[in-house]
């Protein structure tokens, strides 16, 4: 699993820079205000699946899965800390497939 370097969007703007999605998924530091992008340049579908690690009255909370078409750049966050956040505070990323996929992590 790869750490991201969460961007910093701000007044002057930001050139970003997506890099390529790890095979064994990504992770990024998380306040509550940062977002994920990612860009599926293949050519079939992909699925983008956000752990969960938290729980309620000790039920596991389902881990969302985003659908992300061929060829399509999709935002996707905020994500909630006391429902994302594992206990080094990272929000963990796994993808269905990472060929041609590019990721990054963003806040303001």
């Amino acid at each position: 699993m790869a750490t991201l370097t969460v961007n910093q969007v701000t007044i002057t703007g930001l050139t970003d820079a997506l890099v390529a999605a790890a095979g064994g998924g990504d992770d990024f530091l998380n306040t509550g205000k940062e977002w994920f992008e990612v860009n599926n340049g293949g050519g079939g579908s992909i699925t983008v699946t956000f752990a969960t690690p938290a729980t309620v009255e000790g039920v596991a909370i389902d881990n969302p899965a985003i659908a992300v078409g061929a060829g399509v750049r999709k935002k996707i966050g905020p994500f909630a800390p006391g429902l994302f956040n594992d206990s080094n505070g990272k929000v963990q990323v796994t993808y269905s497939g990472v060929t041609t996929v590019t990721v990054g992590a963003f806040k303001t």
